[in-house]
């Protein structure tokens, strides 16, 4: 069974987003990974291989996070991107795997040459 979050809060600065979850855990995410990992086809591509690598967005502020039915959000960034739908598993996942996530990021940026902004 999927956990499902108690509450979503965007930090007042908008740089980062807190997720609680109703077995107690709680993932405060990073604005700069939610944009970068963005599940959206944008990012991810329509298939294997086609993930895109996003630099730039070190400043990216959150502005609006919307439910997209009873399993996801919908987040916009100030950079206009808002087509990412963000599952209850997907969260989840971001706030266990995260850290790795994003290191593999940024060793992504490092090998083509990018830089985070």
């Amino acid at each position: 069974m999927t956990s499902r979050p108690t509450a979503i809060k965007v930090s007042k600065d908008r740089r980062t987003m807190t997720v609680t979850f109703d077995d107690g855990k709680v993932f405060p995410l990073a604005a700069e990974m939610l944009r970068v990992l963005s599940p959206s086809a944008e990012v991810q591509g329509h298939g294997p291989g086609q993930k895109v690598t996003v630099p730039g967005k070190r400043q990216v502020e959150i502005i609006s996070v919307q439910p997209s039915g009873n399993y996801a959000v919908r987040i916009g960034f100030d950079d206009m991107h808002d087509s990412g739908i963000y599952t209850w598993t997907y969260l989840r996942q971001l706030g266990e795997e995260g850290d790795a996530l994003f290191a593999d990021y940024l060793a992504d940026l490092t090998v083509k040459g990018m830089e985070r902004g």
